[in-house]
């Protein structure tokens, strides 16, 4: 297997097809009773740039993710920062979701960036998230979609 060199190897890129048009995409991305059914439960979130909010993790004793909104294009690209202050050290992501209308669907494009595959321990996170993503997340908030 040939390393694209577009691809940045510190950052997590999937794509995926939803069916759905963007708009109820778009929903699921912003709707707060939606996302909690597909990544955690937030606190305080509204789609509106320099909104700060936090997401619960389901694990009492771990604490919780700060995020803040940075970029809302509706129906295009959410944009918000990641920050789990409980890693030692602390580690700041940022995640861009993209829409595009593809067809009758909608093509969704998440990138998490933020990963310093310098070190070791960044380098094993960043494989998990990714794993997790794929295996785990998109599939949910697919069928939080589909319904």
């Amino acid at each position: 297997m040939i390393a694209d060199p577009q691809l940045n190897p510190a950052a997590i890129e999937l794509g995926t097809f939803l069916p759905q048009p963007p708009e109820v995409v778009w929903r699921a991305l912003t709707d707060p009773e939606l996302l909690a059914r597909w990544l955690l439960r937030p606190i305080g979130f509204a789609a509106t740039a320099g909104t700060r909010f936090h997401l619960v993790l389901p694990e009492a004793t771990a604490g919780n993710i700060t995020c803040e909104v940075l970029e809302v294009q509706r129906y295009e690209q959410l944009t918000f920062s990641w920050t789990y202050s409980m890693a030692d050290p602390a580690v700041r992501w940022t995640l861009d979701w993209v829409l595009r209308s593809q067809g009758h669907g909608t093509r969704l494009l998440l990138t998490q960036t933020g990963f310093d595959i310098a070190d070791r321990r960044q380098q094993m996170a960043r494989n998990a998230m990714e794993r997790t993503w794929k295996r785990t997340v998109l599939p949910r908030l697919g069928q939080v979609i589909h319904r």
